[in-house]
């Protein structure tokens, strides 16, 4: 089979677009296409269904996504073992990580990892923690250097770098802000600013609502941290923030008795045989600890 047009297939159905596949791949829209045509004609059925400028998937194409994206796991995973025996560090490393990651914590990594490993091609995406999770369990990514799930998830490989703190914060003309301490039930009175439901951060500071009995009132979410802070800082509403982004235009609120904090670390697929650059990187982020073989 042409794993080519799969890997074609595999990128069309996760963008729902062919021009941004082409534009993911370093392709033309045409050549895109002519793999799905071709991919389409060996297997007999229709894969996407067209409607305007809408792509989605066939009932052939979902049955499809799983098992293609299984052959070429399991054939990258062949090049990587036989691969890691001999040679210098090369190919492409993929890199999920969040914004706030990015910014403040991997700099001197990136820059360390680049200056040591010329020949290794970074493809590093800025996405939410909990998108890069899902990309590294489904094989897209080979890294993902996230906030770390507060349950764990023995699907993958987890191993913790930073220590986070969290605080509750507010703007320095915020109500809270006046007061020399606050409860829980305090916060729920004003509105609050949080990252989605759905991220790690928020699940870890609702958990703290939900074992006292209270409810938050959330009236804007963000998963950007520095827009977050922005609009607390001219007083929108409280939030929970890293401790290390708090300054001049925050208070942090005293809660007694109450410590926040969140793990960030990396995350790796265990069934997966890592590349010598992907073991390069762990090694950097980690040299304390034992890499896997």
């Amino acid at each position: 089979m042409d794993t080519a047009a799969l890997g074609a297939f595999i990128e069309v159905a996760r963008a729902e677009s062919f021009s941004l596949a082409a534009e993911n791949l370093h392709l033309t829209q045409p050549a895109i296409s002519k793999r799905i045509s071709g991919l389409e004609e060996m297997l007999g059925v229709k894969l996407f269904d067209r409607v305007g400028r809408r792509i989605g998937l066939t009932e052939a194409g979902r049955a499809l996504l799983p098992r293609a994206r299984q052959l070429l796991l399991e054939l990258e995973d062949m090049k990587r073992a036989v691969g890691n025996l001999t040679g210098p560090v090369t190919g492409t490393l993929k890199i999920g990580t969040s914004h706030h990651i990015g910014l403040h914590r991997l700099p001197p990594t990136l820059r360390a990892f680049s200056t040591r490993y010329r020949d290794v091609r970074l493809d590093l995406r800025f996405i939410d923690s909990e998108e890069a999770y899902e990309a590294v369990l489904s094989g897209d990514l080979e890294l993902g250097i996230v906030t770390l799930p507060p349950v764990p998830d023995e699907r993958l490989i987890a191993r913790e770098i930073w220590d986070d703190p969290l605080a509750f914060v507010a703007g320095t003309e915020h109500p809270l802000a006046r007061q020399k301490s606050v409860s829980l039930a305090d916060l729920t009175r004003h509105a609050a600013i949080l990252p989605s439901s759905s991220t790690f951060t928020r699940q870890i500071a609702s958990g703290l609502f939900q074992e006292s009995g209270l409810e938050l009132q959330v009236s804007m979410t963000t998963n950007y941290l520095e827009t977050i802070k922005m609009m607390a800082s001219i007083g929108l509403g409280w939030s929970v923030l890293p401790a290390s982004m708090a300054d001049h235009e925050l208070r942090i609120l005293q809660i007694p008795g109450i410590a926040l904090r969140r793990s960030l670390g990396v995350v790796y697929h265990p069934r997966r045989t890592l590349s010598r650059a992907a073991g390069a990187m762990l090694q950097l982020l980690l040299p304390d600890q034992e890499m896997p073989a």
